[in-house]
């Protein structure tokens, strides 16, 4: 339970919460922590305060962080345990089930930057990586200051 009233910042609680998880063995070695958005819906605190316990956890050397991919326990010479697809990914195959299932047409846009940055709680760099894959899956295609498109149909990947 977080005293939002007490002389403790929240971050440093919650910090304090993932270090004991680190301590207690349930986070180990290449683990990722939970990402901000989990930390968002587990524990009722906003992004920058989300973003304040990985840098907390950084600067006490029980964590590092890799931009797009998470922040993992250990150092980064600690091999990384994913336990799921990373979000950009799952970002990308989510965008490509629409495209299959149809609900997003050939030659007409994918949602823009800021509605899927919206959508999934992410940073732009997420959703970036996310399209820059759909891209080089050739679900995509982009044109420079008009948006991304959906591949014509003949150009999807054979699954």
């Amino acid at each position: 339970m977080l005293d939002r009233e007490g002389p403790i910042p929240v971050y440093k609680q919650v910090a304090e919460i993932i270090r004991r998880r680190i301590d207690h063995g349930e986070l180990k070695a290449g683990d990722a922590v939970p990402s901000e958005v989990e930390l968002e819906a587990e524990y009722g605190i906003a992004r920058m305060t989300a973003r304040r316990v990985a840098r907390e956890l950084r600067e006490l050397g029980l964590v590092h962080t890799i931009q797009g991919e998470g922040t993992f326990v250990g150092d980064d010479t600690a091999p990384r345990n994913h336990r799921r697809p990373l979000l950009y990914q799952q970002i990308a195959e989510e965008i490509a089930e629409r495209i299959r299932r149809e609900e997003l047409s050939p030659n007409r846009p994918i949602p823009s930057e800021k509605a899927l940055m919206r959508q999934h709680s992410v940073a732009k760099a997420t959703v970036r990586q996310a399209v820059a894959l759909l891209r080089e899956r050739k679900w995509v295609f982009t044109v420079p200051y008009r948006g991304t498109y959906v591949s014509p149909r003949e150009d999807w990947p054979q699954d």
